[in-house]
């Protein structure tokens, strides 16, 4: 079973959270230490920001990360490196998060092979469409077993929504509001009215909010309205001013008044015999 399913599969009643951070930044060799620090804190997912020089849908925190990242060296097939160098001493799911344009580059099935020889379990192209996803992408992915996470926000009409849950497996990506990424307050009444709005939908794959999640009231919001809550931004700027993932970590803890999580049990379960 593809991790991300089997996070859902056994978490129960607890809520996930998945944290975003950009590959590359603060430094360019740090991507390893970040993703065990998580791992250590009991994240659920981590999604693993492909920097992209053109990144329509984040806002300046992220966009400035991918900056630096460029900056420092980070090309996608060294990051496949650095994710490879640690494969066999993370169990927790790691998603790709990128444009089109780098993968397109690399080559979208050595993307996804590249993908299960570096323990990643699912990716999430924010400007792929869902036509290519459909007739390109997806025959691709699936032959990898690489979940293609695709997203939805209040401006989804309820077909296209009923399209993407009917042709995707994992989860949706729900996105809080029709804008750029970047941390926020509150959610305001129009957004809550827009998660009832979701849940009353009844959709067949669990969703995850996020875009907008900084603090215990936003991710309270996002955790009563979902399966669990996506924090980028926030956890970027923590982890630019610390430089030290397990610093930025803890002052995430404080600001969400979460304490840390034990990590669900991933352990591959024994091969079958017969007829597997």
């Amino acid at each position: 079973m593809n991790k991300i399913n089997q996070v859902f599969s056994s978490r129960g009643d607890r809520k996930l959270l998945s944290l975003y951070f950009c590959a590359g930044c603060p430094t360019l060799e740090g991507t390893g230490d970040v993703i065990k620090a998580m791992e250590r804190h009991g994240i659920d997912f981590i999604e693993v920001g492909i920097p992209f020089s053109d990144p329509l849908a984040d806002g300046p925190v992220i966009q400035s990360a991918g900056t630096v990242a460029l900056k420092n060296g980070m090309t996608l097939r060294h990051l496949f490196a650095q994710l490879k160098a640690i494969k066999d001493e993370i169990h927790i799911p790691l998603i790709l998060m990128g444009y089109l344009n780098p993968i397109m580059h690399y080559g979208i099935e050595a993307f996804f092979k590249s993908c299960v020889e570096s323990g990643v379990s699912g990716t999430i192209i924010p400007d792929l469409p869902f036509d290519d996803y459909q007739q390109v992408v997806k025959p691709i992915a699936d032959k990898y077993d690489i979940r293609v996470i695709m997203m939805i926000t209040p401006e989804t009409s309820d077909e296209r929504i009923r399209f993407i849950d009917d042709n995707t497996d994992g989860f949706i990506y729900m996105v809080s509001s029709a804008s750029v990424t970047g941390a926020q307050q509150s959610f305001n009444g129009k957004k809550i009215a827009y998660f009832n709005h979701i849940n009353n939908m009844h959709l067949r794959n669990p969703r995850m909010i996020g875009f907008g999640i900084s603090n215990k009231q936003t991710l309270e919001s996002a955790q009563q309205n979902a399966a669990g809550a996506i924090i980028g931004s926030k956890f970027v700027t923590l982890l630019n001013e610390t430089k030290d993932p397990d610093k930025a970590l803890d002052e995430l803890m404080e600001c969400l008044s979460l304490t840390p999580a034990t990590p669900l049990s991933l352990t591959p379960a024994p091969p079958q015999r017969g007829g597997e």
